[in-house]
């Protein structure tokens, strides 16, 4: 059964290329040091750079606080119900 989630409204703010937080934040889909992805209220958005590090998650507020060197942010359309694999958090604790 598919949980029903309020929609609280996308919001992204990156301070001088080194800092960030991402609102309306549905899903953490993959991450490492060069690329965060995520999923959000309006599409897919991956976040690549250099030493990037995710601080700070809240998936219950839909919230995400990330670090490093933002090089480049990529919004796609998309729905996320069609994953097969589940998110990165799914994955690591089953």
């Amino acid at each position: 059964m598919e949980e029903k989630r309020e929609k609280r409204g996308h919001r992204l703010t990156i301070d001088n290329r080194k800092s960030g937080t991402v609102s309306g934040v549905l899903d953490v889909l993959a991450f490492d040091v060069n690329e965060i992805q995520l999923e959000t209220e309006l599409g897919f958005l991956a976040v690549k750079g250099k030493d990037l590090h995710i601080s700070r998650l809240t998936l219950e507020r839909g919230e995400v606080d990330l670090e490093g060197t933002v090089e480049s942010l990529t919004y796609s359309s998309g729905s996320g119900k069609n994953r097969k694999q589940g998110s990165a958090w799914k994955r690591l604790f089953q």
